[in-house]
């Protein structure tokens, strides 16, 4: 769904003056407006404000009886965050930030669909589907497209507001339009979401002691599975190891550094720069796992999956085969409001520990190999066997 540049428009000038007559952080937002404009566009806001919402009162026909006072909030509100025209930068009403929260802590009740959106084209791709699911048993296949949820076109729509619409309570049921480009058709389907619990690490032993550690995402949980599953790999006689990110869309920034430290030796793994200048760095100490190592990534491998494969490319550490990674090199907070709700800010930029910042760029591949369609063979993954067989 294409968003209007008129609703970006009218949602900056409307936000600020209808926070000020529900009394909700007034003073915060009005400050930061003063502050950091000449011309006290507050005063002009809520000067228009009053009489847009006068000429609602005198003219508007609720011709449908559905005028609801707390959606014209939740959108003035998302139609600030809408003007920075920032895809990163939103606004979560209470319910889509309680979705967000549950997605990370490992486990909620949805249709088990790892998704991923392209920054240029709005679009977003089933990257992956849990076995055993809700998705997978209704259908949903890796590389569909979502194109409706509820019936609602989603293209260009925020990824977590369109991830918060497949979440919901356990038994009820969510409506989704894929498009599968295999086959040129679009495919309705109603899920009955179930609860989901998210494995993030998943390990096994190859040929020639290689193990292999497939990461799917950054998340609360992520950093204890990821120690138990190095922990079983040792175990069983691990002598170099294959990391896959590859559809990993990213996750916390906490959890890839605390990986990274266990991983490499003592030195810069990341830091992070705000819009003043101020710099800060995130170090590891002197142990490390010393061992052969290769990361797999793709085009979809973004964020901290990029964070991830930029330090061990940067430390020398490891080879990266795949494709050019996502380009993300931005780093977001959430800030929660005293209502429930949240905002998310893009508030740094983040660098390699060589100092490079790869937005709109990604990591660079030392051995690029591109994945093949038309087999199931995994090419990506016997290059990397064969490199670690070779050393």
């Amino acid at each position: 769904m294409k968003k209007k540049k008129a609703a970006k428009i009218i949602g900056v000038i409307l936000v600020v003056v209808f926070v000020f007559g529900g009394g909700f952080a007034a003073g915060t937002i009005s400050t930061i407006i003063k502050t950091n404009s000449s011309d006290n566009i507050a005063s002009q806001v809520q000067t228009k404000m009053n009489y847009l919402n006068k000429l609602i009162d005198d003219y508007y026909l609720d011709y449908n009886d559905n005028k609801n006072d707390e959606k014209i909030k939740d959108s003035i509100y998302k139609g600030l965050l809408n003007g920075l025209d920032d895809p990163y930068s939103v606004y979560y009403t209470k319910e889509e930030y309680q979705s967000l929260l549950e997605s990370t802590s490992g486990s909620y009740c949805g249709i088990g669909v790892v998704v991923s959106q392209n920054n240029d084209t709005g679009v977003i791709t089933a990257v992956r589907v849990f076995d055993g699911a809700p998705g997978d048993k209704a259908g949903v296949k890796a590389k569909d497209i979502i194109y409706k949820v509820e019936d609602e076109e989603v293209t260009g729509e925020d990824l977590s507001s369109v991830v918060a619409k497949m979440k919901g309570d356990k038994g009820t049921k969510v409506k989704v339009t894929v498009y599968r480009p295999s086959t040129s058709k679009y495919i309705d389907m109603e899920i009955e979401r179930d609860e989901v619990n998210v494995p993030t690490i998943e390990t096994k032993m190859l040929d020639n002691n290689i193990g292999y550690m497939q990461i799917t995402e950054f998340d609360e949980v992520t950093y204890n599975q990821f120690k138990e599953g190095l922990e079983s790999l040792k175990k069983q006689g691990m002598k170099s190891i294959i990391f896959d990110v590859r559809d990993n869309p990213g996750g916390m920034y906490k959890t890839v550094v605390n990986m990274l430290d266990d991983i490499l030796p003592e030195g810069v793994l990341v830091y992070t720069e705000d819009k003043d200048g101020n710099k800060e760095e995130q170090k590891s100490d002197a142990n490390c796992l010393d061992m052969p190592m290769v990361v797999l990534q793709n085009e979809n491998s973004a964020s901290a999956a990029e964070i991830f494969a930029g330090a061990i490319k940067d430390f020398k550490a490891g080879t990266i085969i795949g494709y050019t990674s996502f380009g993300k090199g931005i780093v977001q907070t959430i800030m929660p409001l005293s209502d429930g709700s949240a905002i998310k800010l893009t508030i740094q930029r983040y660098f390699t520990p060589s100092g490079v910042n790869i937005q709109g760029t990604g990591i660079e591949p030392d051995i690029k190999v591109e994945e093949n369609s038309e087999t199931e063979r995994d090419d990506q993954l016997q290059k990397a066997i064969d490199t670690l067989s070779e050393e």
